[in-house]
């Protein structure tokens, strides 16, 4: 790590001074790596371990941290709708209706008469009841 201290302002000095302070006085408490590691053989020791046993070969596993926001990538649906024109121009009834389809709409003919024989169903359109007027007739 390279600082240029020649191109630090007065407060960067020292504020970096006091990072190196605090950095000195946590290292000179610290105990040596080895007397540790003597420490943790004869820890494991004295409870019947050895420490190939606890650690193994490999490091401890770091748990799995998930995102937030992370979505599920959606499941594959079968095409309900089939083009007969273009075998391959098909569309399973969810999100945008596609170009060809639209296309065939607008000339006149229905959804329904491009669904695949024998595998789909009509999407079903949801009513909005939203600011419809409803005529409730009493007895």
């Amino acid at each position: 790590m390279n600082i240029e201290i020649d191109k630090l302002n007065l407060r960067e000095l020292t504020s970096l001074l006091a990072a190196a302070e605090k950095r000195k006085k946590l290292l000179s408490k610290r105990r040596s790596a080895v007397l540790v590691r003597r420490q943790a053989i004869a820890l494991a020791a004295r409870h019947g371990y050895t420490i190939e046993e606890l650690f193994g070969d490999q490091p401890a596993a770091q748990p799995v941290r998930r995102t937030r926001g992370a979505r599920r990538k959606p499941n594959k649906v079968a095409p309900k709708y089939r083009d007969p024109d273009n075998e391959r121009n098909t569309w399973s009834g969810r999100g945008r209706v596609p170009r060809w389809l639209a296309k065939k709409i607008r000339f006149g003919q229905h959804a329904t008469d491009f669904l695949i024989p024998g595998i789909a169903k009509p999407t079903a359109r949801t009513t909005n009841s939203i600011g419809k007027r409803t005529l409730v007739k009493q007895s």
